[in-house]
């Protein structure tokens, strides 16, 4: 349901996303440079504006600039196509940004002194850097790991609702969004190492193969 949820909120902005791509290729931007822009906003929304006490206008900044995503990717392909260099940017912007976001949740947890959604912070973070270094290892070892029930955009939508939830007073928000994602980020790694096995075998059976001939 994710994954069709996903595919046709992106259809849908695609409408939106396109004519801007088009516009700033024609002024002279190039994917890379939205991308680092996307991820310096992010950083800023979450540091200046999250960890402030600014919960709302902070998951609703970073939505914004969370959605450079999609017309980095866009400007890429009316472009001609991503570069590897594009594609590493674009992972390593990622991961800054998202280390950014759930960094800024552990530090207001921290100052409320909730032991419990530290732990869940620090457990959230450490299995999101999990659940996208089986995909790219994979994808290093030939094999594809484009699956499960929380990518990244589910995880930033969760964290972004819980901020909505404790811009409103729900104290317990940012706690229970981050075990809640601990949790699901679990149940991805296992869904993607489950869905690289057969690929694994597959490839190992060849090598052996051609090994013996």
């Amino acid at each position: 349901m994710a994954k069709i949820f996903q595919v046709s909120a992106r259809a849908a902005m695609a409408h939106v996303v396109e004519p801007v791509a088009r516009r700033l290729i024609a002024w002279g931007v190039t994917p890379n440079q939205v991308t680092v822009a996307g991820t310096i906003g992010v950083v800023g929304a979450a540091v200046g504006l999250g960890a402030t006490g600014h919960f709302v206008a902070g998951a609703l900044v970073v939505t914004v600039f969370a959605l450079v995503d999609l017309v980095d990717g866009t400007m890429a392909r009316l472009s001609g196509g991503s570069t590897r260099f594009g594609a590493l940017l674009d992972s390593t912007m990622d991961r800054i940004a998202d280390g950014a976001i759930v960094g800024t949740v552990i530090y207001i947890l921290a100052g409320r002194g909730d032991r419990w959604g530290v732990v869940g912070g620090i457990v959230c973070l450490v299995l999101g850097a999990v659940v996208s270094y089986v995909k790219a290892r994979a994808e290093g070892l030939g094999m594809k790991a484009n699956v499960g029930i929380a990518e990244r955009a589910e995880r930033l939508i969760i964290i972004g609702v819980g901020g909505l939830l404790a811009g409103f007073g729900v104290a317990w928000g940012f706690a229970a969004a981050v075990w809640f994602l601990a949790v699901l980020s679990v149940i991805t790694i296992i869904q993607r190492i489950a869905y690289v096995y057969p690929q694994a075998k597959e490839l190992d059976a060849a090598d052996r193969a051609r090994v013996a001939e």
